[in-house]
């Protein structure tokens, strides 16, 4: 209960589950793009199957802006706003720095591989700076009103400046492996600053929105106005891809403002739908955790792990061997394969904790 009666929400368990997607959308398109032969590439199969896997990545930037507010918020209750700030800014270095380590430990399990391969530009190496710059806004900006004006304008600023960063000359001058942090590398479908970024900020946007929802009934509101808004986004996002373009240059699927803040309104709709969903789910299941909830609470070891199991010598003899529709049958089953190892990590896990609670002394909860 809060100060005016209210009772609180509880646990943000639908954010597990969009995690959960998210990492089931992500095994898909690097499956799909891994063991689809080249023949199959055509096929309308492939082209949906490569759309759907396309918002992956949006979707891990969109929730990690969401959790820099939410666990900066957390963190601030009772050191202050600055040291919950520097709480999240940490973090972000630290899924930077494991950028590189993932990078290390695919070249050293594939010999042979160019060290060029350790300055590629992943989801991690854009993920880890964005949620420095997204925790420091909000450590900067105090007011929760001036906070959802700085994330806007800099959402707005990224995928605005998009297609300009794409063609400038103006970069040229930098060395390649910062201008690749910019814009990636020509015929490289690496990830870069832009667009990439503004979905962090789109979902820090989010993030500031639910802070101020804690009651329950702010919260019903709210997530009923993200479902409605972000269908109306999409809407309009759609219906400006059709009017002629501002920029000299600019491809629909990559630079153009119109396709992201099209994602954009569909990842914050589909937050206002996973909101709903988990309620009808605790009543049909309630206290259970379901597996996308336990996907997502592993994301990071999932994907730590998959990557180089789809691209690597794991599965050597599947590498662009398989149809489109087979390589969608092997997904469903390489994910049954992924939960099982995540069940053996929380086993594992929960048997290392057990021995350090049983030496705590009486009275004292682990």
């Amino acid at each position: 209960m809060t100060g005016s009666g209210q009772p609180v929400l509880r646990r943000r368990g639908y954010i597990d589950w969009m995690r959960g997607l998210a990492i089931l959308v992500m095994v898909e398109a690097h499956v799909v793009d891994a063991w689809t032969r080249p023949t199959d590439r055509q096929t309308l199969t492939f082209g949906y199957a490569a759309i759907l896997g396309g918002f992956a990545a949006p979707l891990f930037l969109f929730l990690a802006g969401v959790a820099v507010v939410l666990s900066a918020t957390a963190k601030a209750r009772k050191p202050g706003v600055a040291a919950g700030a520097a709480a999240v800014r940490r973090r972000g270095w630290e899924i930077f720095g494991l950028a590189f380590l993932f990078r290390l430990q695919a070249f050293l399990l594939n010999p042979g591989a160019s060290p060029a391969g350790l300055l590629k530009v992943d989801i991690l190496n854009i993920m880890g700076p964005a949620i420095v710059a997204a925790a420091a806004i909000w450590g900067r900006v105090r007011s929760e009103r001036w906070r959802l004006v700085a994330f806007g304008c800099t959402t707005l600023a990224v995928t605005l400046l998009t297609p300009v960063v794409r063609t400038t000359h103006v970069l040229d001058l930098l060395p390649g492996p910062l201008l690749w942090y910019l814009r990636p590398p020509a015929g490289r479908a690496w990830f870069a600053a832009f667009p990439w970024v503004g979905f962090v900020f789109a979902g820090a946007f989010v993030g500031v929105l639910m802070t101020g929802a804690r009651e329950e009934v702010r919260a019903v509101r709210l997530h009923a106005g993200l479902l409605v808004g972000g269908a109306a986004l999409v809407v309009s996002a759609y219906a400006g891809s059709y009017l002629p373009s501002i920029y000299a240059s600019s491809s629909f699927w990559t630079t153009s403002p119109a396709f992201f803040l099209l994602r954009a309104g569909m990842l914050t709709a589909l937050l206002g739908l996973a909101f709903f969903g988990e309620r009808i789910a605790s009543r049909l299941a309630p206290g259970r955790w379901t597996p996308m909830q336990r996907f997502g609470h592993s994301s990071l070891f999932v994907y730590w792990i998959h990557v180089e199991m789809v691209y690597g010598w794991f599965s050597q003899g599947l590498h662009k061997n398989l149809s489109a529709q087979t390589a969608l049958l092997a997904y469903g089953l390489f994910t049954l394969f992924l939960f099982a190892l995540v069940v053996l990590k929380e086993r594992v896990m929960t048997a290392a904790r057990q021995p350090r609670a049983q030496k705590a002394p009486a009275g004292v909860s682990s």
